[in-house]
């Protein structure tokens, strides 16, 4: 069971990222508010519980890695790299800058602790299948999480991906997909259904877990697992809700891609400020 004073700190963690996330959208008047909230306790977890890395050498070759192939969501990328202390909190309202390197999807070169620069969806699991061979041919111990959205499992390079890393049993990739049920277009099971979402992984060779991904103690626990599991990849199904946080965004498309205007904004800090 969690540590009550751990499961405080991760709750306070993940109110000061989703905070941040309303934020920098607000800042930008551009953005994708939605996803971002729903994997942002996922990403709290990962990085203030159970990541191995090093705020001094982000570079670390021992440190584990990450790969957000849900690259538009960003901010909540962003937000936990600068409460982990890899970037000034300060940079956050610059995001989608034209001058700013804190641009709409992360890169790898201009930002400490992005492991991998994403853009177009689908291509994650295969980057992350490299990172988890390569450590498994140099004898590491380090480990590799790969987030994807539920509606970028529609598509097909994720299952070839997903083939793979089957096939070369990579037990030190863990696949997390964050399951909020919404694409840009509307519910995921509308525009092309990839449900059964465990059984389709389980089909392809994967260790599956399905959790409420709002619970630090279900996700944490689901990381155990993973590491525990061996001659196969893990893949977390975790149940989500898009626009976590705030009551007018919470299970709406239509806040996919949309900024909100002051009035959302001030009531959106409200509420978070009082969860």
């Amino acid at each position: 069971m969690l540590d009550l004073s751990k499961q405080h700190e991760l709750e306070e963690k993940a109110r000061s990222i989703r905070k941040n996330i309303v934020e920098m959208v607000y800042s930008a008047a551009s953005g994708h508010p939605g996803g971002s909230l729903s994997v942002a306790d996922i990403l709290t977890a990962l990085y203030f519980s159970e990541l191995k890395v090093n705020v001094t050498n982000p570079k670390d070759e021992n440190r584990d890695r990450l790969v957000l192939s849900k690259g538009h969501c960003s901010p909540a990328l962003y937000s936990s790299l600068a409460e982990k202390g890899f970037i000034p909190k300060e940079d956050l309202k610059n995001f989608r800058k034209i001058d700013s390197y804190l641009q709409g999807h992360p890169d790898m070169k201009k930002i400490p602790g992005v492991d991998m620069t994403s853009g177009s969806l689908g291509q994650g699991l295969s980057v992350a299948n490299g990172m988890a061979l390569a450590g498994k041919m140099d004898k590491k111990d380090y480990r590799v999480y790969c987030i994807l959205g539920d509606g970028e499992i529609e598509e097909g390079q994720i299952w070839e991906a997903a083939m793979s890393s089957s096939h070369y049993k990579l037990d030190n990739l863990c696949v997390i997909v964050d399951n909020n049920n919404l694409q840009i277009d509307g519910e995921i099971g509308e525009v092309m259904s990839p449900y059964p979402i465990d059984k389709k992984f389980e089909s392809f060779g994967f260790k599956t877990i399905v959790i409420n991904g709002h619970s630090f103690e279900e996700i944490l626990n689901a990381f155990e697992i993973a590491k525990q599991t061996k001659n196969m990849p893990t893949a977390i199904i975790a149940k989500t809700i898009k626009g976590r946080g705030i009551s007018y965004m919470e299970n709406k498309a239509g806040w996919h891609g949309k900024a909100p205007n002051e009035e959302e904004y001030k009531l959106a800090i409200e509420e978070l400020s009082n969860i």
